[in-house]
């Protein structure tokens, strides 16, 4: 029983750790539209740029306290901040609910993939926001999945490279065929990013899943009329989606389909 109760209290633990870690990042996308440093000042009201006291900084429940609205201007504060924070609240205990549970508990492997997801909620965030994927997140997670893969987690060069190249070139394709009109240049690089991540194996299963997924969104959105043919669509948010499900999905997908060969 007292294992139990200290269990439960870790998990506790790990999602306000989330939470922490989802406001934090609410601040870091803003400012980095913003273009204003991480490090210039504490957290501020997106409105009237007034410096928030600690009791407005609580992740979630500042929010419900306020009302969803800033205690100067009263402007209304976005529902997004408050399902960022939750978002990567239930994201960090699921990675370590699996890591605890599924597989052999390796803490390597359970840090990488907390980078891993930081990166892709980052990207997710900011493509469903802004329709960009940020070039410096996509290398810098490139750069951190080579050194785990490599480094901690014995995965080999020619599958790195070879997920690279099928995850960048597939893009690169497009982009080129299209001249830029069906894609950006931060899909190919986030292609590049997928197959260094999961390996050519595992970066077209994410593939497969961000178009399925991406096609169903879009066919809804056609049907309910917020969108049309033309509309531009963040293509980025189903890479992301994608590739963490792959990250846990993907070896029983891949699986599944040889035997359907055999």
């Amino acid at each position: 029983m007292e294992f139990y109760y200290f269990d439960l209290l870790f998990y506790f633990f790990i999602f306000i750790l989330g939470l922490s870690l989802g406001s934090f990042l609410n601040s870091w996308i803003w400012r980095a539209w913003e273009n204003i440093r991480i490090v210039a000042g504490r957290s501020m009201c997106t409105y009237c740029h007034r410096q928030l006291a600690w009791f407005e900084n609580i992740p979630v429940f500042s929010y419900l306290c306020l009302k969803g609205r800033c205690r100067t201007c009263k402007e209304k504060i976005s529902v997004r901040y408050i399902l960022v924070e939750l978002g990567m609240a239930v994201i960090l205990t699921f990675i370590y609910f699996y890591h605890n549970n599924f597989i052999e508990f390796n803490p390597i492997h359970f840090f990488r993939d907390v980078f891993f997801v930081t990166f892709l909620f980052i990207i997710f965030t900011y493509d469903a926001m802004y329709k960009i994927i940020l070039s410096g997140v996509v290398w810098l997670g490139a750069l951190v999945g080579f050194f785990f893969n490599y480094f901690y987690l014995s995965v080999g060069l020619a599958d790195m490279a070879i997920g690279a190249v099928i995850g960048g070139g597939f893009f690169l394709l497009q982009f080129l065929v299209s001249r830029g009109k069906w894609i950006g240049g931060g899909d190919v690089r986030l292609g590049f990013m997928m197959g260094i991540w999961l390996g050519w194996q595992g970066v077209l299963v994410a593939l497969m899943f961000s178009y399925v997924v991406g096609a169903v969104f879009s066919l809804m959105m056609l049907l309910l009329k917020k969108k049309t043919w033309v509309s531009e669509i963040p293509f980025g948010t189903f890479l992301a989606l994608g590739t963490f499900f792959t990250m846990y999905w993907g070896e029983q997908v891949i699986y599944f389909y040889l035997s359907l060969l055999k």
